[in-house]
């Protein structure tokens, strides 16, 4: 039986990271998965490498790149005439890239000598200071250390079963071989808007149903507005506070049954239907009983702030605990384990975990919202300056949204940043790295940024949190 100092489970974004860094501690390192591709071999990289956070991007762009041609290049002059595009051919595109990174992570394991392992993994009990794992097929191994990154599932919505074919999760979604004349989405939130975006542009009339009265309700209220009436003009049918009643399927399509939110019944025929109703923890078949393994009720591993479960030397990580379910947070958790292992000063603070929609436009945030800080009656100071009024965005054509900054009124440390416009996924890191170091709006507002760049919107929006924006 092999034993190793560190053993993970799952090697998504949260496993493959910590096993990759508890390898270059110097910890003998083993990593379980059991994901397998579309050919039914085993895949590294999790959900969001196989069927997340990289295919969805992959399409998100080659569809942003066709309404471009096909809508936006006229304004610079640019006239194109019988564009086409082939569906085929940006799939390919998308599993090529995909295929790339999972078979990236082998050759990194092989690098940093961590020792991958196939299979469904399941704890089998203690023996001595160590834990035994037993994995599918037979294999055993042992691990004086354990760090759970199983990640986690689409929901399943009772009204709506996945059939894989006309219901699909976000794994269905991206695979589509042609384009759904009608496609309904139950979910309005970063799975279905990134989704419906992309089957938009080429050609679906989208409709997004979403159960809460609210748009976005993680994101800043203004934010939440102005992309509300952003994906509106886009052609997105967005209808909140809805209620399903039930879903049928027929030779016409898929029936949604289904209330407004002023309690009127409505119904919805569909090619297509995703279901995006959120996701749950990957806990099943892990053997959490077989040795009390703690668990919320959620399903979700019980974790303190430093991931450690109730179980000595028992480590959980990503989307398996309480937290967002975002990649980097995983990773950055996994980092943070994998360090506290081996006697280092390990830290991840969720505070500082950026929020990020892929849309276009983008929106990005980090720390609070203006609503958080109303409810717990800090005394704040805004500055919020429009992309309208930045030269790069006005030369690039994406001149929609804004930057906008909370900071104490006392202090000036900043609270929030929140970002909604082109490249806010890479402009809110200079947020991040700004609350990382308690930075004041006065800080971003004496460093000097560069003429002409998107980054001069926050340089803007931190002067007008002291009322003193230059160009508006």
């Amino acid at each position: 039986m092999a034993d190793f100092d560190v053993v993970v489970i799952g090697a998504g974004p949260g496993g493959y990271v910590a096993a990759i860094r508890s390898a270059q501690l110097g910890l003998s390192t083993a990593c379980i998965d059991e994901w397998k591709n579309a050919q039914g071999k085993p895949s590294l990289g999790g959900t969001c490498l196989n069927v997340g956070c990289i295919p969805s991007k992959a399409l998100l762009e080659s569809s942003e790149n066709f309404e471009r041609v096909t809508h936006d290049f006229s304004a610079h002059g640019i006239t194109a005439s019988g564009v086409q595009f082939d569906l085929a051919k940006m799939l390919a595109r998308k599993d090529k890239i995909v295929s790339d990174f999972t078979s990236g992570i082998v050759q990194l394991f092989k690098k940093n000598k961590v020792t991958p392992l196939y299979g469904h993994a399941q704890f089998l009990g203690r023996e001595g200071d160590s834990w035994r794992i037993g994995v599918a097929g037979g294999e055993e191994v042992k691990a004086k250390q354990v760090i759970i990154a199983t990640g986690s599932t689409p929901r399943v919505l009772p009204q709506a079963p996945f059939d894989g074919i006309r219901i699909v999760d976000n794994s269905g979604a991206l695979a589509f071989t042609e384009i759904p004349k009608r496609l309904v989405i139950i979910g309005a939130g970063v799975i279905g808007l990134e989704l419906g975006s992309v089957w938009r542009r080429l050609g679906a009339e989208v409709t997004l149903l979403e159960a809460l009265p609210t748009f976005i309700p993680a994101a800043d209220e203004q934010v939440a507005k102005e992309a509300l009436r952003a994906f509106t003009r886009q052609g997105l049918k967005i209808h909140l506070g809805v209620q399903i009643d039930g879903v049928t399927q027929s030779d016409a399509g898929v029936q949604i049954s289904w209330h407004d939110a002023q309690g009127i019944a409505q119904e919805l025929v569909a090619d297509k239907l995703i279901v995006a109703v959120g996701r749950v923890a990957n806990t099943q078949g892990l053997g959490a009983e077989t040795v009390g393994l703690k668990l919320d009720g959620a399903g979700r591993v019980e974790v303190d702030e430093h991931c450690r479960t109730n179980l000595p030397n028992i480590y959980a990580v990503g989307d398996v605990v309480r937290g967002p379910m975002l990649a980097h947070k995983a990773s950055e958790e996994g980092v943070m384990v994998a360090e506290l292992i081996a006697g280092q000063a390990g830290h991840c603070d969720l505070n500082l975990v950026p929020g990020i929609m892929y849309t276009a436009p983008e929106i990005a945030w980090v720390g609070k919202t203006e609503q958080q800080l109303k409810s717990s009656g800090v005394d704040y100071s805004s500055g919020q300056f429009p992309f309208m009024a930045n030269g790069r965005a006005r030369a690039l054509g994406e001149a929609s949204g804004f930057v906008k900054i909370l900071a104490d009124t006392k202090t000036d440390r900043i609270l929030g940043v929140h970002i909604i416009g082109p490249m806010a996924s890479e402009l809110i890191q200079q947020a991040v790295l700004a609350l990382a170091f308690s930075s004041s709006s006065e800080d971003l507002a004496r460093i000097i940024h560069a003429h002409p760049s998107l980054s001069e919107a926050v340089h803007e929006a931190a002067l007008a949190v002291d009322k003193r924006a230059i160009h508006i």
